[in-house]
């Protein structure tokens, strides 16, 4: 069994602080901490999407993070709603790929692309980590 399937379920939370609450960025900072021994910084959680978007966008951590076009295991996956990417996941290599991520509707998620759409996700792109 995958390391992953003990995560599925675990509930989404809008500050993401505490051992088992998580907003994406929390999530994706555990995930790679854990399974990817990458270590990255906290940012702000604002409730503004935009806003989020923008950190995701300008925080100098993103120089780190170089885009690929086709995604490895433990891979950022930067999604977005409309054209705003607000929303940020882990590339797993499982059942043809798809993205680890913890949503406000229902909390940790495996979605294979064809999934994410279907909820109104796009892939805006897929980052690896280059030291």
């Amino acid at each position: 069994m995958h390391w992953a399937a003990a995560m599925i379920g675990l509930p989404w939370s809008p500050h993401g602080r505490g051992p088992d609450l998580f907003n994406c960025w929390e999530f994706v900072r555990m995930v790679q901490a854990q399974h990817f021994g990458r270590g990255l910084p906290d940012i702000a959680n604002p409730e503004d999407t935009l806003a989020m978007g923008r950190i995701f966008r300008d925080h100098p951590e993103r120089r780190r993070w170089v885009k690929v076009d086709v995604p490895q295991e433990g891979d950022c996956v930067l999604l977005r709603r409309s054209r705003h990417p607000i929303h940020v996941g882990v590339w797993l290599a499982l059942d043809g790929g798809g993205v680890l991520h913890c949503a406000e509707d229902s909390g940790v998620v495996f979605q294979r692309p064809d999934a994410l759409r279907l909820n109104g996700w796009a892939i805006e792109g897929f980052y690896r980590f280059s030291p």
